[in-house]
C-alpha cells in the first residue's frame, strides 16, 4: 500500500519531519498493557511500620494492607542516611561514591548525575507518563517531569508575625533549636497563643519561596496540610488516569513530608498514642561506649577537651535536658513520631483505594520507601545521619500484579539503589540510563527475582547492603569517606579514620556489642572488609567530579563573585539572650562554621568563619 502525503512548503515539510523523528527517538510508544508506576516515598521513615518490628504500638493499616498484596523487603537500607544525597541516588540508580555526591550541593551539578537519566526522564523518554508531587528530590528540577503537584513544604510552622518558631507546647532548651527540628506538637488552634515575647502565633506552610497562612479553627474546621494536599493530588491525578481509555502508562511519584521535623499533625493522631500508655524502644544504657561514630564528627579520639556532640547527640542531649526525665522526653518525642507516621498512613491508604477501585489495580506497581530511618535515643542519638541500623535500615514494600507474591517476605539486604533496575524490569524498558559517556551506569540489581520468590528467588546482586556517611565538606574523596555493610549476619562499619564496628546481627540485632575487637569474630571482620575495599574505590582511582564550593549568603542563596551577606544584627546590636539564639541558629545552617568539632559555635569561631566564606558588606 503506498501512502501519500499532500504537499507542504518547504519550511512546513522540515518541522514536520522534525517532530516525528523528535517522537520516534524520545518517545516510544507505549502500550496501555505496560504496568503503570506509583513511587510513594516517605521522609525520615524508619522501621516503626507494622511488620517491620520497630515499635509495638504503631499504627499502619494501610501499609499493611500493602504489604499483604506485595513482598516487604525487611533488611532494605538507604545508600546514605540524609536526605538530598539518598535522594539523588535512589532516582539516579548511582552510589555516591560513584557520583561524588554525598552533601546538598544540587544533585545536578554533578558532572556524574547531570549527564545520567533520573528515574521519571527515563520513563519519560520511553513514553510514560511522568507526574510527582511533594519533596521527591533535593533541588527540584521541574523539567524532569512532564507535571508537577506542589513543592515541598516542610510546614506547619508557629509563626510570631516575623518569625517560624518550634511549637509553643515545645519546652525550653529544645525549642530553642529551632522552628524545624526542635518542633513538634498537635495541629490546634492557637487563639490565645503568644510567643515569650507577647506576640499572637498563627501556623505557617508553604514551600521555601512562597508561604500561606493555614488556617487551624477546630479538628474540623481547618486548611489541608501539606501531605493532604498531595494525597488529595494523587487522587485526583489517578481519577483522571483510570477513566482514559487507550492512554499511555504513567509514572507518579508522590513524596510525603512526615515524619520528617517539625511533628506537627493533627490532634487526633496524637490522641491515638497516650503518652501514659506509651511504650520506649529498647535502650541499652552506656551502648554508645563502644561505638566510634564521635571520632570522625569532631575533635580526634584521645585529643585534650570534651568529646565532641554532632546534630544527633545534640538532638538527643537537649530533648533529655528538657524534661523531668529521659523517659518523659522520649515518650513526648516519639508519641509526636508515631502520630505522624499513622497521619501519612492516612494518605496511603487514600491512594490504595484510588487504585484498588478503579480499573488500575491489575496493572499499576505500588512501591513505598523512606529515604533513611531515624534514630529513637538508641546509643544516646536522635536523629538520621549515623551508619547504625535506626537510620541505615527503611521499610520497604513492592506490589506488582502477577509478579509479587502476596504478603511475601524477604530477609535479602538491599538497598534503595536496587528500585530503578526493578522498576526498569518489571516495566520491560532499557537499562542503559546514560546520557552519554560522561554519566555512569546503574549500580543496583533488580528485586523481581524476589518478588516473584522471596525466599529462594535467584539474587544477583552483592551480598551487603552498602551505606555511606555524610560528612560536610567541601570536596569528597570517597575511598576517604565512611561506610557501612549490612550482610544477613553482620553489620560492619568503617569510618574514615580506620576505627571499625561490627555486629553481629542474628544474636544481637539491636546492634549492641561491637565485635570488632574479638579474636572470635576475626574471620568475619576480614570477609567485609575485603567486600568493602572491593566495592569502594581506592585512591588511585580519580575522584568524581563535583560542584565547585560556592558560599552562600546569609538567606542562604549561592553568592556570585566575591561572597557576600546579607545585612545581619551585629552581636552589639542585639541582647545577650538573643545574640546567643541568633548565633545557635547561624550554627545549625553552617555546622562548618565549628572549627575545633566541639558541637558549639564561639564567637570568635563564627567571625573567623563569617570572614573567610561568608563576610557581611562594607560597613556593618
Amino acid at each position: 500500500m503506498q501512502i501519500r502525503l499532500r504537499p507542504f512548503p518547504t519550511f512546513g515539510m522540515l518541522v514536520f519531519l522534525v517532530l516525528v523523528l523528535d517522537f520516534i527517538v524520545e518517545k516510544p510508544i507505549c502500550v496501555a498493557s505496560q504496568p503503570n508506576v506509583i513511587l510513594i516515598v516517605c521522609d525520615d521513615l524508619n522501621d516503626y511500620v507494622e511488620g517491620y518490628g520497630g515499635h509495638p504500638q504503631t499504627q499502619t493499616p494501610n501499609m499493611r494492607r500493602l504489604a499483604s498484596t506485595g513482598v516487604s523487603f525487611k533488611q532494605a537500607h538507604c545508600n546514605i542516611p540524609i536526605c538530598g544525597p539518598s535522594r539523588a541516588s535512589l532516582f539516579t540508580g548511582i552510589y555516591p561514591h560513584h557520583s561524588g555526591c554525598y552533601g546538598f550541593f544540587k544533585w545536578d551539578g554533578y558532572e556524574v548525575l547531570k549527564n545520567s537519566r533520573t528515574m521519571m526522564d527515563h520513563f519519560r523518554a520511553n513514553g510514560y507518563q511522568t507526574l510527582g508531587t511533594g519533596k521527591l528530590m533535593h533541588h527540584m528540577v521541574r523539567k524532569e517531569w512532564k507535571s508537577f503537584g506542589n513543592p515541598a513544604d516542610y510546614g506547619p510552622f508557629a509563626f510570631d508575625g516575623e518569625n517560624k518558631l518550634a511549637h509553643p507546647d515545645v519546652p525550653k532548651p529544645y525549642s530553642e533549636i529551632g522552628a524545624v527540628d526542635g518542633s513538634f506538637g498537635p495541629l490546634v488552634n492557637l487563639d490565645g497563643r503568644k510567643s515569650v515575647e507577647g506576640k499572637p502565633l498563627s501556623w505557617r506552610t508553604g514551600s521555601w519561596a512562597k508561604q500561606r497562612t493555614l488556617e487551624v479553627d477546630s479538628q474540623d474546621d481547618r486548611g489541608l496540610t501539606a501531605d493532604e494536599l498531595n494525597g488529595q493530588w494523587a487522587v485526583d491525578q489517578l481519577s483522571q488516569l483510570a477513566d482514559k481509555p487507550g492512554r499511555h502508562p504513567f509514572f507518579m511519584g508522590v513524596g510525603f513530608i512526615r515524619p520528617h521535623t517539625p511533628l506537627i499533625v493533627p490532634k487526633r493522631f496524637f490522641d491515638m498514642f497516650p503518652i501514659d500508655k506509651l511504650q520506649l524502644p529498647m535502650i541499652r544504657p552506656g551502648d554508645v561506649d563502644d561505638t566510634f561514630s564521635h571520632t570522625v564528627r569532631g575533635i580526634p579520639e584521645g585529643a585534650d577537651g570534651p568529646r565532641s556532640e554532632d546534630m544527633g547527640t545534640r538532638l538527643f542531649n537537649t530533648l533529655v535536658d528538657s524534661y523531668a526525665s529521659q523517659e518523659e522526653a522520649l515518650k513526648h518525642f516519639i508519641q509526636a513520631y508515631l502520630a505522624s507516621v499513622a497521619s501519612v498512613d492516612e494518605q496511603v491508604g487514600r491512594i490504595l483505594d484510588a487504585v484498588d477501585q478503579s480499573s488500575l489495580k491489575d496493572n499499576t506497581i505500588i512501591i513505598l520507601t523512606s529515604d533513611h530511618g531515624w534514630g529513637m535515643g538508641e546509643k544516646n542519638y536522635l536523629y538520621k545521619n549515623s551508619l547504625w541500623q535506626e537510620s541505615t535500615r527503611i521499610p520497604l514494600i513492592i506490589r506488582a500484579p502477577g509478579v509479587t507474591e502476596s504478603g511475601g517476605l524477604s530477609d535479602q539486604p538491599v538497598s534503595l539503589i536496587d528500585i530503578y533496575p526493578t522498576l526498569l524490569d518489571l516495566c520491560g524498558l532499557p537499562t542503559d540510563t546514560q546520557k552519554n559517556e560522561r554519566g555512569h551506569r546503574l549500580d543496583g540489581h533488580s528485586l523481581k527475582p524476589l518478588l516473584t520468590d522471596p525466599t529462594n528467588g535467584q539474587w544477583n546482586g552483592p551480598n551487603s547492603a552498602l551505606t555511606a556517611l555524610y560528612k560536610w565538606r567541601i570536596k569528597y574523596q570517597p575511598s576517604q569517606e565512611s561506610y557501612s555493610l549490612r550482610s544477613r549476619d553482620f553489620r560492619y562499619i568503617r569510618y574514615e579514620n580506620g576505627s571499625e564496628e561490627l555486629y553481629d546481627t542474628n544474636i544481637d540485632p539491636h546492634e549492641w556489642n561491637n565485635l570488632a575487637g574479638s579474636q572470635l569474630h576475626s574471620e568475619p571482620l576480614r570477609i567485609l572488609r575485603q567486600e568493602l575495599l572491593a566495592r569502594v574505590p581506592g585512591p588511585e582511582v580519580k575522584t568524581p567530579e563535583q560542584p565547585p564550593f560556592q558560599p552562600k549568603t546569609q538567606s542562604g542563596k549561592v553568592a556570585s563573585g566575591k561572597p557576600k551577606s546579607a545585612s545581619v544584627p551585629s552581636k552589639k546590636a542585639l541582647p545577650r539572650e538573643s545574640a546567643e539564639v541568633w548565633k545557635s541558629n547561624y550554627f545549625l545552617r553552617n555546622p562548618q562554621a565549628d572549627e575545633n568539632r566541639d558541637g558549639k559555635l564561639t564567637w570568635p569561631e563564627y567571625k573567623a568563619y563569617r570572614e573567610k566564606f561568608d563576610p557581611a558588606p562594607a560597613g556593618k
